[in-house]
């Protein structure tokens, strides 16, 4: 088995040692304030990769927002589902994403950069169905194109970047303009941030 396809095994083993180590003190909040900025009230938002619920999606459902949930992990769901009963949480793979509705935001945080870089472009038109009008994506990447193979809990971890400009090509094709792109944000950190809005 490849690196990247034991991703969702990975995370289903180790549910309890990502939910402890997970940094919830809120380093992401300056972007998920850009996130949220042109959003309505009551805005329903799709966070992909979602993880335990802890910090993204706990930050957006304090900020008064609706949040759909999708992870591969099980385990990571289920702890979604116990802290935010009120929410509507999915076991599932990003790559069959087919909810069958629009969302005002969708947040793949640290989550798509898991994907194999044949995988991510397939990734561009899931991501436009699920936008509105005038939705906004915010995603995680590398600073530039290639494999990285990190480490948790003692087992290879896969992560993966395309080319900045190719990412441009991507959005533009699936009818996203690029607000913001910040390369190893050193007030987030170190996180590569694409911030995009659907035409």
């Amino acid at each position: 088995m490849s690196h990247a396809n034991a991703i969702p095994g990975l995370y289903a083993r180790h549910a309890e040692a990502f939910d402890r180590i997970r940094g919830k003190n809120g380093f992401e909040r300056p972007w998920l304030d850009r996130l949220v900025a042109p959003l309505p009230e009551h805005a329903h938002v799709l966070d992909i990769g979602c993880g335990s619920g802890e910090p993204i999606a706990a930050d957006l459902i304090g900020r008064g927002f609706f949040v759909t949930g999708l992870d591969v992990s099980e385990p990571l769901i289920r702890l979604c589902r116990e802290r935010f009963p009120g929410h509507d949480w999915h076991v599932g793979d990003m790559r069959d994403l087919s909810l069958g509705r629009t969302f005002e935001a969708i947040v793949a945080w640290h989550s798509f950069f898991h994907l194999t870089p044949e995988a991510q472009r397939t990734m561009f038109p899931r991501f436009a169905s699920h936008a509105a009008r005038g939705g906004v994506l915010m995603f995680t990447s590398g600073p530039s194109a290639g494999v990285a193979i990190g480490e948790f809990e003692g087992e290879p971890l896969y992560h993966a970047s395309l080319d900045p400009a190719e990412y441009r090509f991507l959005l533009a094709e699936s009818g996203f303009v690029v607000l913001q792109h910040v390369v190893e944000d050193p007030a987030c950190g170190g996180a590569t941030v694409w911030l995009a809005q659907k035409t």
